[in-house]
């Protein structure tokens, strides 16, 4: 019975041993993967903070070279612009010098460096100042004034812009900390964050007089270098840079009081202005879903839909079967579903409205169909011109094989006795610009004919000829 017994009292123990052996195994496993992820993600050890701030001081300097750099580069980006490329925009960017003062005033705050923060600012303040009025300069004088896509999207941020900020303005200034800076990542931030093309539309604005163009595209600028010199103001802060050291400590200690003042006013309404653009975001996608998803009746269909954030009010027009009052009731009630859209007003514009909108989207919708047809039908006329002209190239070529040559001769014979020969062939012709065919008549006069008598009937049998052929191109060719 002991023997029995024995086991079943080893049992728990062996339990144990393998729960403290699997718990070892866990937390090994858990210690490999931290270390393999802070040895992975870890950028202190190789942080070079001496040269990183020596290499940032530098880029914020703004005269000489640099200012006929950034003209130059200006002049660029208008041109890509103005034309629509965006091959010649992101060249731009890539030659812009804008970048340093922007990454100097997000450093020299995280360091408390009031020195470089005045300067950063001096140079940012010259910058902004020169290429606005480059552009300004460029689009005043320039023939072509058309908004194009380029032009347009650059006139309000959107929460992407503040996005790419965010992040590009990380990478950029990881990377200037990296010992031995990688230039390809430099490059790449000056190209997404897109800093240059605002300030060209804000010349450009100012240069066709349309304020909000000016305004909105110095509001995306705004937004990108308030992101980027908030994103270096932190990565210097997480990687311990230095503070300047002052050997007054009430300066110091003012000046820290500043520089965090500074941090905090760009702070609070940065993340202010990227919140209420995420809500918009936000609000413009369910919007669309809404519309898309759950506005559908049968037999009818959404030609025109607009949203407003501002006003929290969706627009739609309806065209085809009318929409009954009950389903359209239906539809406003499940706005409240969508959290984002729940104190939205619903407007829909469908067959006879009093207000004139869908008359007036009517209008707008034959006036697009007309211009389209218009635009098709001057392409059709230009293609059939083509043709016809193939064509009557093709058909001189042939001018004169519908007669009988045969019932021809028959009548020349008849009507001009001084005819002791007829012949007939198409003369094909070139002044090296066109090609054309000439139907030619050869004449072999009987030898008993004077040379005055000749010459009279070759001329009454070449005006013969063009009225009974009704031709006005034809040749008369005597061979003796």
């Amino acid at each position: 019975m002991d023997n029995n017994q024995k086991p079943e009292n080893n049992q728990p123990s062996q339990n144990q041993e393998k729960s403290e052996d699997l718990g070892a195994n866990a937390k090994g496993i858990w210690q490999s993967i931290k270390a393999l992820i802070r040895e992975l993600l870890e950028i202190r050890h190789d942080t070079d903070r001496e040269s990183t701030v020596e290499a940032v001081k530098k880029d914020i300097s703004f005269k000489g070279h640099n200012a006929w750099i950034l003209i130059f580069s200006i002049f660029v980006a208008s041109v890509g612009l103005n034309v629509g490329s965006t091959a010649v925009v992101i060249g731009a960017m890539l030659i812009s010098p804008l970048m340093g003062p922007i990454v100097g005033v997000g450093m020299s705050v995280a360091i408390n460096d009031v020195l470089t923060l005045r300067k950063s600012f001096i140079n940012l303040g010259l910058m902004v100042g020169l290429s606005v009025l480059t552009a300004y300069v460029y689009f005043l004088i320039s023939p072509v004034k058309e908004e194009t896509p380029e032009l347009i999207a650059r006139t309000y941020p959107t929460i992407l812009d503040v996005l790419v900020a965010i992040f590009g303005g990380l990478a950029l200034i990881v990377a200037k900390t990296k010992k031995g800076t990688i230039a390809s990542v430099i490059l790449g931030v000056a190209i997404a964050t897109a800093l240059m093309p605002p300030l060209c539309t804000v010349g450009y604005g100012l240069a066709i007089g349309n304020w909000s163009y000016a305004g909105g595209a110095l509001y995306l600028f705004s937004i990108n270098a308030v992101f980027i010199a908030l994103s270096t103001f932190v990565v210097t802060k997480v990687l311990d840079f230095p503070l300047v050291k002052y050997v007054n400590s009430k300066r110091r200690r003012r000046t820290a009081q500043i520089a965090s003042t500074i941090a905090v006013i760009v702070m609070i309404p940065s993340v202010i202005l990227f919140v209420f653009l995420l809500q918009e975001q936000l609000f413009e996608s369910k919007a669309k879903e809404f519309v898309s998803n759950i506005m559908r009746y049968e037999g009818t269909e959404t030609i025109k839909s607009t949203y407003d954030y501002k006003e929290k009010s969706i627009e739609v027009y309806l065209i085809g079967n009318r929409v009954p009052q009950t389903s359209i009731t239906t539809w406003q009630k499940q706005l409240k579903d969508f959290e984002a859209l729940k104190e939205t007003k619903l407007i829909i514009h469908q067959g006879a409205d009093p207000s004139g909108a869908i008359d007036e989207l009517s209008m707008q919708v034959k006036s697009g169909i007309l211009e389209d047809l218009y635009m098709r039908n001057q392409e059709l006329i230009e293609n059939k011109d083509e043709k016809i002209a193939l064509l009557e190239n093709e058909i001189s070529k042939y001018r004169g094989s519908s007669f009988s040559f045969s019932d021809l001769s028959q009548e020349a014979k008849i009507n001009y006795d001084g005819i002791g020969e007829l012949g007939y062939s198409n003369l094909i012709t070139t002044n090296f610009s066109k090609i054309d065919t000439i139907p030619t008549f050869t004449v072999g006069w009987k030898k008993d004919l004077k040379t005055s008598q000749i010459s009279e009937q070759k001329e009454r049998f070449e005006k013969w000829l063009k009225v009974r052929l009704k031709l006005d191109t034809l040749q008369v060719k005597s061979v003796n």
